[in-house]
């Protein structure tokens, strides 16, 4: 079977979560650049099979956009262009990054690597995944 990956696109930074092969765990997978998704997926792609993108839409409490969902569109466009055979899907991600944060707290994270911005990224990307794979379940 191919894996399902996930995406918290920010403006700067870009969370990212993976499957296993038989898409039962989401896994974190690595924060980069939202410059360099693009690049970074296609050498992804040379060595895993990935059947769908997840990406996070953020919206506000009433359904409106917030400041980061024209970043979001814009990034379901660039990957639908990249990578045209691979289906897009994007997912409410409302909240992902405060529960990232309490996640990090739960874990017992230390102060300094909760405050790593990138490490809220790569957990709210494993949030997003496994909320999608609960609800296709």
């Amino acid at each position: 079977m191919a894996r399902i990956l996930a995406i918290d696109y920010g403006g700067k930074r870009t969370g990212l979560a993976v499957t296993d092969p038989l898409q039962i765990i989401a896994t974190g997978l690595s924060t980069i650049e939202s410059r360099e998704l693009i690049p970074y997926l296609k050498k992804y792609f040379l060595t895993e099979v990935v059947e769908l993108i997840i990406i996070g839409l953020p919206k506000n409490w009433d359904d409106s956009d917030t400041h980061g969902t024209p970043f979001a569109e814009a990034a379901v466009k660039k990957l639908q262009k990249a990578f045209p055979q691979i289906p897009v899907k994007t997912v409410d991600e409302r909240y992902t990054s405060k529960m990232a944060k309490d996640a990090m707290l739960q874990m017992g994270m230390k102060k300094k690597d909760r405050q790593v911005k990138g490490n809220v990224d790569i957990i709210a990307a494993t949030i997003i995944l496994q909320e999608y794979l609960q609800s296709i379940q």
